[in-house]
Protein backbone atom coordinates (compact mmCIF):
# COMPACT_ATOMS: atom_id res chain seq x y z
CA UNK A 1 0.00 0.00 0.00
CA UNK A 2 1.71 3.08 -0.93
CA UNK A 3 -1.13 5.93 0.05
CA UNK A 4 -2.32 4.76 3.41
CA UNK A 5 -4.34 8.38 4.01
CA UNK A 6 -6.27 7.19 0.77
CA UNK A 7 -6.55 3.81 2.02
CA UNK A 8 -8.11 5.12 4.89
CA UNK A 9 -10.82 7.27 3.33
CA UNK A 10 -11.73 4.84 0.96
CA UNK A 11 -12.49 2.21 3.62
CA UNK A 12 -14.41 5.02 5.32
CA UNK A 13 -16.31 6.27 1.81
CA UNK A 14 -17.23 2.18 1.34
CA UNK A 15 -18.67 1.70 4.46
CA UNK A 16 -20.90 5.05 4.13
CA UNK A 17 -21.85 3.26 0.62
CA UNK A 18 -22.77 0.13 2.30
CA UNK A 19 -24.12 1.49 5.33
CA UNK A 20 -22.17 -0.16 7.80
CA UNK A 21 -22.33 1.11 11.15
CA UNK A 22 -18.80 0.33 12.01
CA UNK A 23 -15.74 0.16 10.19
CA UNK A 24 -12.04 -0.99 10.62
CA UNK A 25 -9.47 0.35 9.48
CA UNK A 26 -5.32 -0.37 10.51
CA UNK A 27 -3.48 2.21 12.57
CA UNK A 28 -1.35 4.86 12.53
CA UNK A 29 -0.50 8.21 13.90
CA UNK A 30 -1.56 10.03 11.13
CA UNK A 31 -4.87 7.91 10.95
CA UNK A 32 -5.65 8.19 14.24
CA UNK A 33 -4.97 12.04 14.33
CA UNK A 34 -7.88 12.21 11.76
CA UNK A 35 -10.04 10.04 13.57
CA UNK A 36 -9.92 12.37 16.27
CA UNK A 37 -10.90 15.40 14.04
CA UNK A 38 -13.54 13.41 12.55
CA UNK A 39 -14.99 13.11 15.88
CA UNK A 40 -14.67 16.97 17.59
CA UNK A 41 -16.59 18.20 14.27
CA UNK A 42 -19.34 15.63 14.71
CA UNK A 43 -18.62 13.59 11.52
CA UNK A 44 -18.60 10.14 13.34
CA UNK A 45 -20.77 8.88 16.25
CA UNK A 46 -17.05 7.31 18.42
CA UNK A 47 -14.03 5.70 17.91
CA UNK A 48 -11.71 2.97 19.61
CA UNK A 49 -8.12 2.08 19.35
CA UNK A 50 -7.66 -1.47 19.71
CA UNK A 51 -3.55 -2.69 20.15
CA UNK A 52 -3.80 -5.80 19.10
CA UNK A 53 -0.91 -7.36 16.62
CA UNK A 54 2.05 -5.32 15.37
CA UNK A 55 -0.12 -2.51 14.28
CA UNK A 56 -3.45 -2.55 15.93
CA UNK A 57 -6.85 -1.07 15.05
CA UNK A 58 -9.00 1.94 14.98
CA UNK A 59 -12.61 0.95 14.76
CA UNK A 60 -14.91 3.74 13.77
CA UNK A 61 -18.76 3.90 14.43
CA UNK A 62 -20.35 5.89 11.80
CA UNK A 63 -23.25 8.55 12.30
CA UNK A 64 -26.21 8.26 10.39
CA UNK A 65 -29.57 10.61 10.48
CA UNK A 66 -32.47 8.12 12.21
CA UNK A 67 -34.89 9.78 9.92
CA UNK A 68 -33.55 9.66 6.37
CA UNK A 69 -30.67 7.19 7.40
CA UNK A 70 -28.35 9.63 5.64
CA UNK A 71 -24.57 9.53 6.94
CA UNK A 72 -22.91 12.68 8.57
CA UNK A 73 -20.09 12.80 5.90
CA UNK A 74 -21.12 13.44 2.18
CA UNK A 75 -17.71 13.97 0.48
CA UNK A 76 -14.11 12.80 1.06
CA UNK A 77 -11.87 14.20 -1.66
CA UNK A 78 -7.88 13.11 -1.12
CA UNK A 79 -5.93 16.56 -2.12
CA UNK A 80 -1.98 15.84 -1.71
CA UNK A 81 -0.92 12.28 -3.21
CA UNK A 82 2.30 10.83 -2.74
CA UNK A 83 2.72 11.23 -6.25
CA UNK A 84 1.49 15.47 -6.04
CA UNK A 85 2.29 16.76 -2.59
CA UNK A 86 -0.23 20.02 -1.98
CA UNK A 87 1.10 22.60 0.34
CA UNK A 88 -0.24 25.92 1.20
CA UNK A 89 0.53 28.64 3.30
CA UNK A 90 -1.75 30.38 6.13
CA UNK A 91 -2.81 33.39 3.48
CA UNK A 92 -3.91 30.83 0.47
CA UNK A 93 -5.96 28.58 3.12
CA UNK A 94 -8.43 26.41 1.23
CA UNK A 95 -12.26 27.01 2.26
CA UNK A 96 -14.59 23.78 1.91
CA UNK A 97 -17.80 24.81 0.84
CA UNK A 98 -17.44 28.36 1.96
CA UNK A 99 -16.55 27.41 5.60
CA UNK A 100 -19.35 24.43 5.86
CA UNK A 101 -16.68 21.61 5.54
CA UNK A 102 -13.31 21.39 6.38
CA UNK A 103 -9.48 20.45 4.82
CA UNK A 104 -7.74 18.44 6.85
CA UNK A 105 -3.80 19.86 7.19
CA UNK A 106 -0.53 18.09 8.50
CA UNK A 107 1.66 20.85 10.38
CA UNK A 108 4.58 21.78 11.73
CA UNK A 109 2.24 21.70 15.07
CA UNK A 110 1.06 18.77 14.43
CA UNK A 111 -2.56 17.25 12.62
CA UNK A 112 -5.79 20.23 12.47
CA UNK A 113 -8.70 21.82 10.45
CA UNK A 114 -7.63 24.47 7.89
CA UNK A 115 -9.72 27.01 10.97
CA UNK A 116 -7.28 26.63 13.67
CA UNK A 117 -4.03 26.20 11.21
CA UNK A 118 -5.71 29.98 9.92
CA UNK A 119 -6.19 30.96 13.79
CA UNK A 120 -2.32 29.79 14.45
CA UNK A 121 -1.24 31.83 10.98
CA UNK A 122 0.61 28.40 9.71
CA UNK A 123 0.56 26.40 6.87
CA UNK A 124 1.05 22.99 5.76
CA UNK A 125 0.10 20.25 3.78
CA UNK A 126 -3.39 19.68 2.52
CA UNK A 127 -4.33 15.89 3.56
CA UNK A 128 -7.92 16.17 2.25
CA UNK A 129 -11.70 17.92 2.27
CA UNK A 130 -14.46 16.52 4.56
CA UNK A 131 -17.85 17.80 4.17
Amino acid sequence: MTDPIADYLTRVRNAIQARHRVVEIPASNLKKEITKILLEKGYILNYKFVEEGPQGTIKIALKYDPVNKVNAIKKLIRISTPGLRKYTGHKEMPRVLNGLGIAVLSTSKGVMTDKEARDLKIGGEVLCYIY
